[in-house]
C-alpha cells in the first residue's frame, strides 16, 4: 500500500490554496500559564464550514478533476463536519452532494450541510447507507478519512504549523483529535518531514477509540454502531486500512480521554482562547490535563482545534 508522502501534501497545499483559509496559530497565555509550557492553538474552527474538513474534501475533488474524473455527484457519510465540507467543495466545483448523517446529528451541523447545498439522508447506519447511495446513484463515495487525497489535504495543517514556527521554534508535541485517523495521519506526515524530533500524538474519546483499538489489534476494528460520545465529530465507525497504515508509520502515540475530561476541558478552552469550539476540538487539552500526554517544562505544544460547529458549552 502506498502511503501519503510529504510531496503529496505539498501538492495538495498548492491545489487547495484558492479554496481554503490559512488558519492562524494562536498563542494562549492562559493555557500556557496553567500547563507550564508554551501552548499554541491551530484554529481550524475558523476554516470554511467551521472545521478542517474542506482541506481534504477540496483536495479529493480537485485531484479527480485533474485526472479527468470529476463526477457529477458524490456521496459520503459524516456526523456533520465532513458532510458540510463535501457540500462546500461540491458547490465550488459543480458537483451534487448527498450524505448520510446520524438521525441524532446536531442541528447546527445539519443546518451547515444544507447551507452549502448538500442533500441529507438521516440514518442509523452511516456506512451502509452511504454504500447504498453510491450504488443507487452510480457515483463515487468521498469518504471522510480513508482516502489518500483526503489525508493529503488534511496534512496541509501540519505544513502550516511548521511554517509558522520554523526556523525559530520546533514544536515538542502536536496533539491532534482522532476519529478515523485521516487528520492525524496527514498532519504527522507533514510535521515529521519538517520537524523530525517533534512528537505527534492523536487523542480519541475513550468511548469511540477506533484507531487505538486498530493499533492494538494490528488491523481494522469496527466499533459497535451508534457509539455515543460528547465529541461526536470523532465518532468514526472504524479506522480505514490507509489511515491505519499512515498512523503506524508516522504517529508517535494515540491516547484516549474520558467523557468527563472532555466535558471539563470544553468550556475552559473556549474561555481561555475566546474561540467557539466543539467538544471534538478540545480533546488535546483534556489529554494534557489527565496526564495522558506530557510536554517538557517550557516546551512548546500545539493543540489542533479541529472545529467549532456546536452551540456554546453550558455554563
Amino acid at each position: 500500500m502506498r502511503l501519503v508522502t510529504d510531496g503529496d501534501i505539498a501538492a495538495a497545499a498548492a491545489r487547495i490554496e484558492p479554496y481554503v483559509l490559512r488558519t492562524p496559530l494562536l498563542d494562549s497565555e492562559r493555557l500556557s500559564g496553567e500547563l507550564g509550557c508554551r501552548v499554541l492553538v491551530k484554529a481550524e474552527n475558523l476554516q470554511h464550514t467551521g472545521s478542517f474538513k474542506p482541506r481534504g474534501a477540496c483536495n479529493a475533488l480537485l485531484s479527480w478533476r485533474e485526472q479527468g474524473d470529476l463526477p457529477e455527484r458524490v456521496v459520503s457519510f459524516s456526523a456533520g463536519n465532513h458532510a458540510a465540507a463535501v457540500a462546500f467543495a461540491g458547490r465550488k466545483l459543480g458537483v451534487t452532494v448527498t450524505v448520510s448523517m446520524p438521525e441524532s446529528a446536531h442541528p447546527s451541523k445539519v443546518d451547515n450541510v444544507r447551507r452549502y447545498g448538500g442533500e441529507i439522508v438521516p440514518t442509523d447506519d452511516l456506512m451502509g447507507t452511504c454504500e447504498k447511495l453510491a450504488r443507487e446513484y452510480d457515483c463515487p463515495a468521498l469518504y471522510p478519512f480513508d482516502l489518500s487525497e483526503v489525508m493529503a489535504g488534511q496534512g496541509t495543517i501540519g505544513r502550516e504549523i511548521c511554517a509558522d514556527l520554523l526556523p525559530g521554534v520546533e514544536p515538542d508535541v502536536v496533539l491532534v483529535p482522532v476519529g478515523g485517523g485521516g487528520l492525524v495521519g496527514g498532519i504527522a506526515t507533514a510535521v515529521k518531514a519538517a520537524a523530525p524530533g517533534c512528537r505527534v500524538v492523536g487523542v480519541e474519546p475513550a468511548l469511540s477509540n477506533a484507531v487505538e483499538q486498530a493499533l492494538a489489534a494490528g488491523e481494522v476494528v469496527r466499533l459497535p454502531r451508534g457509539t455515543p460520545t460528547i465529541a461526536d465529530g470523532l465518532a468514526a465507525p472504524f479506522a480505514g486500512e490507509r489511515t491505519l497504515a499512515q498512523v503506524q508509520r508516522y504517529v508517535d502515540d494515540v491516547v484516549s480521554v474520558d467523557e468527563q475530561d472532555i466535558a471539563a476541558a470544553w468550556p475552559d478552552m473556549v474561555t481561555a482562547t475566546k474561540l467557539l469550539l466543539e467538544p471534538s476540538a478540545v480533546v488535546g487539552l483534556a489529554a494534557l490535563r489527565a496526564g495522558a500526554v506530557t510536554v517538557p517544562t517550557d516546551g512548546t505544544v500545539v493543540l489542533v482545534a479541529s472545529g467549532g460547529n456546536a452551540a456554546p458549552p453550558p455554563d
